[in-house]
This record gives structure tokens, C-alpha cells and sequence, in this order.
């Protein structure tokens, strides 16, 4: 058996074995992801200098990889200030934080000592901007998460470069693969030592198999090291959970924990081009319905090169903040709520499921209605205000079991800028009626 097969047998083995490790996970270890619901995601990189797409542009062939590298020349980040950053995540209601410490491109916003593309060696910024961020993050009890793309399309001992374009073939030259291999798994080993990141959130693994990126042997690392850390589930399956990107999904996207990672605007770094912000009432409904599916909302914002954060993404997260503070209750720590067809809009529970939360649009009064619901409630009203609702049973039939509509008048009073709450208090846990009607 040749060196290669051996080495091909030696994964295999690791592989059976963290999927075993992967199955006996603590997932008490979880619970912290499960209660947070609110995360703020940070793209910032050299791409800002420019307002070119990360990463992205030189691979595309949108602009030649030395221009877009020409871009480390102008990152001064000369207005950075990162209790400002950590103060605004913290108004803003999130729970943790991710943050990009390399992406695709291979520059590293920390001191990395496995090779010289970093800020602090390269840019004119002349220091490490990734290690005090996190220090104010922290002060602030704030989750951290750190963003490590596995693949470095800079890196001369990486397979590839561009879409177009390869530099070898991994069978064809083992040895130049384990030394980027040896790269990689430094730089992961330097952040777990500097960091000890609560969260690590890897991208760029659809380029190889878990075997070429030994994901195994990487998740076991973190693990020995940081046996709380929580992974993403870009590990080529070796992670903790499932974070879909930008397209929100129409149903839940596992039995586990999930999370929606989602731009304010069209892109992921600062774009000065890209005007196309979604807004307040968006983002705030998108949420919702997050939560309403057991899942959490991951939202970027690119900061310029100069460090500060647009304008437009400020105000975004301060409404945002705004509106988890008032209905912080029904937001954090809360379960899934209602299946499909019991309520035309998002939902949470207790966790003790006695108390039901619904997520009303505020610019319109209007009546709302539950379906299939078996309790009695004990009291409802709107969250943040002294307004009570008083239900109205309608359509119950006295000799049946089924339930009747329950109706809530909301009124013109409770009219508010995005998304009202309704917290319901029931007699007991959740009970729902999931029959067809009619005599059952």
C-alpha cells in the first residue's frame, strides 16, 4: 500500500470515529445558540477599500487579483473604534456576534505568525484589529464568533485560484496539500488559543471533501481544546448546526438548532453602490419568523475600510434594538411556535409552553384569529403597552370537541411603527386540535 492509500485508510478511520464523537456531543452545550435568537455578522476586509464584492471579484475575473490585492494599501482603519462597534451590537439586542477574521482572499485581520498577509503586517493600519474588537465583545457578555475560510485563494500551496483556473490536483501532489493543510489548521489553532471563540464559523469548505480538509481531526481539535464551542455546519458535515444563507426557508431546516444568515443590504462587505437597504419593519419581520421556526437571524453589516459602519446599517440595528428591548420576553429563550394553519403569522412559546406570543403587524389594526387551539386562556395583551384584548370564541359547538376560532380585536390604539406582540397566557401547556372538524 503506497503513502497516498495509507493516508486515504488513516481518514477513513477519522472520519468513523468523529462521527461517532459527533453523536455523543453535549448538547447542553447548545442551549446558549438556542436562547440568543439574534446574532450581527461583521464582513470587513480590504475588499472595503474599493467597495469591491470579497473575495469574489478577482475569482469572477471582475477585477485582476493584483488590483483587488492592491486594496491592502488603503486599509488604515483610521476611525476604528471597536467599543463603538460592540456598544451599538449590544443596543442593537444580539445575543453574539460573528466576525470575519480571513475570508477567501487570505487576509488575516490578526497577527498570524504562519505567514505575512495580514493586516497588521501588510496594510498601513500597522496592528492587529481583530484581537481588540473581541476584548470590547466580551465586556459586553457577548457571545464570540469567528468567521475562518477554509479555503485561501491567495495561499501558493492551495489548489486553486480563480473559477477558471487551478494549480494542481491533490492526488497529484500530496505533499504540497498537507503543507497548506499544516497552514490552515495553524491559523484555526492560533484563534482557539487567542480567542477561544464560543463560536466558530467556517466557510469555502464546498471546494473539497471532509476527508481532503480532514474535518474530523479539525472538529476534534476545537473540541480537545474548547469543549464548549459550538461549530457551523460548513465542516463538510462535521458541524453543529445549519445556517442557510440569504434565502430564507419555507420550512425548518432541520430538527436541530439553524440559523438564517442574511445581508442588510445586497452584499456582504461594504459596497458604497449598494443603496439597496432592506428596511426596519424587513429585517424585523424576517426575524420573527426566524424565531417562529426555532431558528436564530444572523445579520451582516460591512464596515468601511476606515472603520466606521454606514449610516443606513447604524439605524437598522438601533430600530432593531429598539424593538427586541420592548419584546425582549417573546424574543429570547423562547421555542417554536405554532405548526403551520393555527396562525397566519410568526409565533413563540415559553419554554414551558404556557404562554403563547404572536407577532402582529403594527401598522394596521386589525383582527387576528387562532385555529385548533385547546386551552383556555387566562389572560392576553399587548406587549410593552397596558392594553389588554379580550378573546372572542366564535363557531363552538357545545356537544363537540373541537375548538372554536378564538378572534382578538386589536385596536387602533396599539398601531405601532413595525410589529406588535401579543402575549397569551394559557391555562396549561400548549394543547392543539390538529383534526379535519366536523364530529371528531
Amino acid at each position: 500500500m503506497n503513502l497516498y492509500n495509507m493516508r486515504k485508510l488513516q481518514i477513513f478511520f477519522l472520519l468513523i470515529a468523529a462521527t461517532h464523537l459527533q453523536a455523543q456531543t453535549d448538547s447542553s452545550k447548545m442551549q446558549w445558540f438556542s436562547d440568543a435568537k439574534l446574532g450581527i455578522f461583521i464582513h470587513w476586509g480590504i475588499y472595503a477599500v474599493d467597495g469591491t464584492s470579497e473575495s469574489w471579484a478577482f475569482f469572477n475575473n471582475q477585477v485582476p487579483y493584483s488590483k483587488y490585492m492592491q486594496q491592502i494599501k488603503g486599509f488604515k482603519a483610521e476611525k476604528y473604534n471597536p467599543k463603538e462597534w460592540a456598544d451599538l451590537i449590544k443596543e442593537s439586542g444580539a445575543r453574539y456576534t460573528v466576525i470575519t477574521s480571513k475570508h477567501h482572499d487570505g487576509v488575516a485581520l490578526w497577527n498570524t505568525k504562519m505567514n505575512d498577509l495580514s493586516i497588521p503586517k501588510m496594510a498601513p493600519a500597522k496592528r492587529d484589529v481583530l484581537t481588540p474588537f473581541v476584548n470590547e465583545i466580551r465586556k459586553n457578555d457577548i457571545k464570540v464568533g469567528i468567521y475562518y475560510s477554509l479555503l485561501d485563494w491567495s495561499h501558493p500551496n492551495y489548489t486553486g485560484f480563480r473559477g477558471d483556473s487551478s494549480r494542481y490536483k491533490i492526488k497529484d501532489d500530496t505533499l504540497r496539500w498537507n503543507k497548506f493543510r499544516q497552514f490552515y489548521q495553524g491559523q484555526i489553532n492560533e484563534l482557539t488559543l487567542a480567542y477561544h471563540p464560543d463560536l466558530y464559523w467556517f466557510d469555502g469548505d464546498w471546494e473539497h471533501s471532509a476527508a481532503e480538509w480532514q474535518s474530523p481531526l479539525v472538529r476534534e481539535k476545537i473540541l480537545s481544546a474548547n469543549p464548549k464551542a459550538i461549530i457551523n455546519g460548513r465542516l463538510q458535515g462535521f458541524g453543529d448546526y445549519e445556517t442557510p444563507e440569504q434565502n430564507f426557508p419555507v420550512s425548518k431546516p432541520s430538527n436541530g438548532n439553524w440559523e438564517l444568515c442574511l445581508t442588510s443590504n445586497d452584499n456582504w462587505g461594504y459596497r458604497p453602490s449598494d443603496h439597496n437597504f432592506k428596511t426596519p419593519y424587513q429585517i424585523i419581520s424576517i426575524f420573527a419568523d426566524c424565531i417562529s421556526m426555532g431558528g436564530n437571524l444572523l445579520l451582516d453589516i460591512g464596515p468601511k475600510a476606515d472603520g466606521t459602519i454606514p449610516e443606513e446599517q447604524v439605524h437598522l440595528l438601533k430600530e432593531l434594538g429598539k424593538w427586541t428591548k420592548q419584546n425582549e420576553e417573546a424574543i429570547f429563550g423562547t421555542i417554536a411556535g405554532l405548526p403551520q394553519g393555527h396562525f397566519y403569522g410568526p409565533s413563540t412559546l415559553s419554554k414551558d409552553s404556557t404562554v403563547l406570543y404572536l407577532f402582529v403587524a403594527g401598522t394596521n389594526a386589525q383582527n387576528i384569529y387562532l385555529k385548533g387551539l385547546d386551552n383556555k386562556i387566562l389572560s392576553a395583551e399587548i406587549l410593552g403597552s397596558n392594553q389588554n384584548l379580550m378573546p372572542q370564541i366564535v363557531g363552538k359547538i357545545s356537544w363537540s370537541p373541537v375548538p372554536g376560532l378564538v378572534y382578538f380585536e386589536i385596536p387602533e390604539t396599539a398601531k405601532t411603527t413595525y410589529m406588535n406582540v401579543i402575549k397569551i397566557t394559557l391555562d396549561k401547556p400548549l394543547k392543539l386540535y390538529r383534526g379535519k372538524g366536523g364530529f371528531n
